[in-house]
């Protein structure tokens, strides 16, 4: 099995590790792993780790493709890679029966979706750009299954590589946040809740104007580069709102179960964090793009807006209250990291026997 690079555990990491535990006796390669990721991981890094390039994903990028075809000498009859970049083209010498299964986070936004991830939309990356598409194309053509993550990234699959994909929605730890303390379950919902990592496309600036613009207090949980600008925004509102830097898990969960509401007005591509509110019976109002539209149901677990005008989103919040918590919190378990790992196994077998 490999995966990008590991770093602190995210969302794919996270997949990645879920992944090995259906085939717990595979061998797992890696670009690289950060200081700070898990430790205790069996996992072989390719040779780019031991160059500068770890430093810095642009200039590893280019590199990559490379680096997916000298990764090992080691003979392997499947190879199951975690793809949200490069990782779908690793392709060894001494395995040329293997037979290849991609689970794809994405296809690298920041090549075929410049718009919606502005690292590669600057003009000078244009010509890079094509080229590393062309050579994405190309690398991959002896993928024999893909898996796709959600119906948003099976439509990209098929539009920007011309190939077909099954649908496996990625594991979400639903008991855990569904096994919130009495406490916590008896406490009042008196917040909006953001969550994520404090950088532009998921629009927490718009969760400041909406909470503004519908009277009630907003806590935003998470960190990033907008950390600053956020606060000034914050502070030009007329509502309390709060920061909560890097919470624990357990905070977290405090966190999904004191609010009222998940604000999530952004489009993602598949989207955990909505999951793990529901697991807290918490609804979702979020914008009516990408898996959003998979794991909320409009008007049973939350409200989808098309629309990034604040009235709109202040206005699905006033019905938040009728919404059935028990309903939203079996909605969630459909999510559930067995149904992932019992999906992932037949298509596993399916591919292989």
């Amino acid at each position: 099995m490999v995966h990008e690079w590991f770093g602190a555990t995210g969302g794919s990491e996270n997949v990645f590790l879920s992944l090995r535990e259906v085939l717990p006796d595979a061998k797992g390669f890696v670009l690289w792993r950060d200081r700070d990721a898990r430790r205790g991981l069996d996992l072989e890094e390719s040779w780019l780790a031991r160059t500068p390039a770890r430093r810095s994903k642009v200039l590893a990028l280019p590199l990559m493709p490379l680096a997916w075809r000298t990764l090992t000498r080691q003979r392997f009859d499947v190879v199951i890679s975690s793809s949200h970049a490069f990782a779908h083209t690793v392709k060894l010498r001494s395995s040329p029966e293997a037979r290849y299964l991609s689970y794809i986070h994405s296809p690298a936004r920041y090549l075929w979706s410049p718009d919606f991830d502005g690292r590669g939309s600057h003009g000078m990356l244009a010509l890079p750009r094509a080229l590393l598409r062309a050579a994405d194309v190309r690398l991959s053509r002896h993928v024999d299954s893909y898996a796709a993550n959600s119906r948003e990234v099976q439509s990209r699959i098929q539009r920007f590589w011309g190939r077909d994909a099954r649908i496996i929605h990625p594991p979400v730890d639903v008991d855990y946040f569904a096994a919130a303390p009495e406490a916590q379950r008896r406490q009042s919902r008196t917040y909006l809740l953001g969550v994520g990592r404090w950088i532009p496309y998921k629009r927490f600036d718009l969760m400041i104007d909406i909470a503004d613009a519908a009277g009630f207090p907003l806590v935003i949980a998470g960190s990033g580069p907008e950390e600053d600008a956020l606060r000034r925004r914050a502070a030009a509102v007329r509502v309390p709102v709060t920061f909560e830097v890097q919470p624990s898990r357990d905070r977290l969960r405090e966190l999904y179960w004191g609010a009222s509401c998940l604000l999530f007005p952004t489009h993602e591509d598949f989207g955990i964090i909505p999951v793990e509110a529901m697991a807290c019976g918490t609804p979702v109002v979020g914008l009516r793009r990408g898996g959003v539209m998979e794991t909320v149901h409009d008007g049973e677990t939350g409200f989808l807006v098309d629309s990034d005008e604040p009235r709109r989103y202040a206005a699905a919040l006033r019905h938040v209250d009728g919404l059935d918590r028990t309903q939203i919190q079996a909605r969630a378990s459909r999510f559930a990291t067995s149904v992932f790992q019992e999906k992932v196994a037949v298509w596993v077998s399916d591919e292989t026997s």
